[in-house]
This record gives structure tokens, C-alpha cells and sequence, in this order.
């Protein structure tokens, strides 16, 4: 069997692997020149989201009914009070305790289970049948929050709606839309709403609170971060990447919620989406697009 000699064998060996990567780096080279150089940007994709269709009534908390308490007889001095504003009472309970000018005593019961909102009570003094009522009584506890509603969104409004009611100092409770008033008050174009409130708390009169109303609910669209939206004077838009360049978007925005914003038009789902859109990326720019994770798109 013939022998080559070591040298020979080595040349002839790398001879092949030589021409391969000749013919190669061409390739290679135009591969590097075509990708884009750009810098990274952190994008998303576009997906599906359901948002609810929220209107907001801002107003006054007031009593839904009020009970006032006076005695049956005129000219009864107030020998003792039971009850004080702020009290919470029961159907029949004795509030104060009256002389009669023939001698004994007569009762003041409430008529009403409720908050007592507000007493004119002083012992020794002359209550009267007629005259101011020794008790105020807000029936049943009952409150409503009374506010104003634009006119495109009170049509979007019925009875029995849910709520979640924001007061100052009693945190958030939930609540009904109890009544709606037939009529717009033609200057400001707004409406009234009446939103009744149920809670235990003790809550203040006139004080202000806003309501939170679920009028629907949109799912057939995608949504993207409020950050990954521009506003400006060519409109509202939205940044893409495809083919590693950007892509400006108008698009039409919808509803929003926790920071993120229904998009009606102009954006697909699994759209790539430029998670913080901003001035420095314009139309066509080369860009490495990378998710939150650090994964490349």
C-alpha cells in the first residue's frame, strides 16, 4: 500500500475546507450588510383585551328621604333627649321625653328605622307641632350620590347599573343607578343621575363623591400600553417593527383601563409594537427588537 507523505496529506485536507470558506464569506458579508444596525428597542404584540365601557358622575352624596320628628302637641317643654345627631335608631325607639302642661310625661318615638341627620332639641325648651322638627331623620340610612352626566354618555345610562362609588374619607362602596332625569339642562348640555348608595358606613351629607359605572363591555379589539401611543399634530399613532425597521401607525384609540388602551383601528393583532414609542424613532429607522424578557423578535 502506498504511503503519502504527512505534509502533503495536511495540504490536501485543508484544500477543500479553504475553498468553502472563501466561497462563504461573501455570503456572509452581504448577510451583515443587508441586517440592520439600529438600536434595541423593547417591543409587545397586539393582542386582544376587554375593556368596560365606564361612565363617570361626579356629585354630591345626599339622604334619599328624610323623616322629620316633631310632637303630636303644641307647647311641650323638653324635660329629656335620647338620641343626638349622628345616632343610629330603630323604628319606635324613644328620642327625647316631653312635659306635658298638665303634668306627666309624653313620649317622641322615631317613626323610622335610620341615621338621626340632624337635632334642634333643647331641654327646656318649647317644641312645637308646627315649628322647626326636634329630629331630622334620614330613612333607612338611605343615600344617594346626585351628579351631572354629559349628554352623549347619559343615554348610555339605565336603572339597576352597578357602580363602585369613590367618597373622601369612607373609602369606596358599591351602588345602583337608581333614577334618571328625563331632561337636559340646555346651557351646559348635561344631565342628573341619581346613583343610590349601599353601605354601612356612616357617611356625611353634601360631601363629594365620584361613581364609576358599568354601562358595557368591548372584547373584539386589540389594546397596547398607554406608553406605546403618541399624540401629536399628524395624530394619534402607534410605532411598529416589521422587517427590523419601524413602522408608523395612525391609529383610532377606544377605551381605556389600568394603563393599557383599546386600539379600533389601524393595528392587527400580533402586530410587534414599540413598547415606549417616542420622538427619537422615526419611519423606517433599523431597530433590534427585544422583548421585556430580553427574548429577540
Amino acid at each position: 500500500m502506498p504511503s503519502f507523505p504527512p505534509r502533503a496529506l495536511s495540504r490536501n485536507c485543508l484544500a477543500p475546507a479553504v475553498l468553502l470558506l472563501a466561497l462563504a464569506s461573501p455570503c456572509l458579508a452581504a448577510e451583515e450588510a443587508d441586517a440592520p444596525r439600529g438600536a434595541a428597542v423593547t417591543v409587545l404584540t397586539a393582542a386582544k383585551s376587554c375593556f368596560g365601557d365606564i361612565v363617570e358622575v361626579s356629585g354630591l352624596i345626599i339622604a334619599r328621604e328624610e323623616t322629620m320628628v316633631r310632637p303630636e302637641r303644641p307647647g311641650l317643654k323638653v324635660a329629656e333627649i335620647l338620641a343626638e345627631a349622628g345616632d343610629t335608631v330603630t323604628a319606635g325607639q324613644t328620642l327625647a321625653r316631653l312635659l306635658l302642661p298638665e303634668g306627666g310625661i309624653a313620649q317622641v318615638q322615631s317613626p323610622v328605622a335610620g341615621l338621626v341627620e340632624a337635632s334642634s332639641a333643647v331641654i327646656g325648651a318649647v317644641a312645637s307641632g308646627k315649628g322647626e322638627a326636634l329630629f331630622s331623620i334620614i330613612a333607612r340610612s338611605e343615600f344617594d350620590l346626585v351628579g351631572l352626566v354629559p349628554v352623549e354618555d347619559i343615554g348610555k345610562l339605565q336603572v339597576g347599573q352597578t357602580a363602585r362609588i369613590k367618597i373622601p374619607g369612607a373609602g369606596e362602596v358599591d351602588g345602583k343607578v337608581r333614577r334618571i332625569a328625563p331632561t337636559i339642562e340646555p346651557n351646559s348640555q348635561l344631565g342628573q343621575a341619581f346613583v343610590g348608595i349601599t353601605t354601612n358606613r356612616r357617611l356625611l351629607v353634601n360631601s363629594s363623591g365620584r361613581a364609576m359605572i358599568k354601562t358595557g363591555q368591548s372584547c373584539s379589539n386589540v389594546s397596547v400600553p398607554l406608553t406605546a401611543v403618541l399624540y401629536g399634530s399628524a395624530g394619534t399613532v402607534v410605532q411598529v417593527v416589521r422587517r427590523q425597521r419601524v413602522e408608523t401607525r395612525q391609529v383610532e384609540v377606544g377605551l381605556m383601563a389600568g394603563g393599557q388602551v383599546e386600539i379600533r383601528g389601524g393595528l392587527n393583532e400580533g402586530d410587534v409594537v414599540v413598547a415606549r414609542a417616542g420622538a427619537l424613532l422615526r419611519e423606517g429607522d433599523p431597530v433590534r427588537a427585544v422583548t421585556a424578557s430580553g427574548e429577540r423578535k
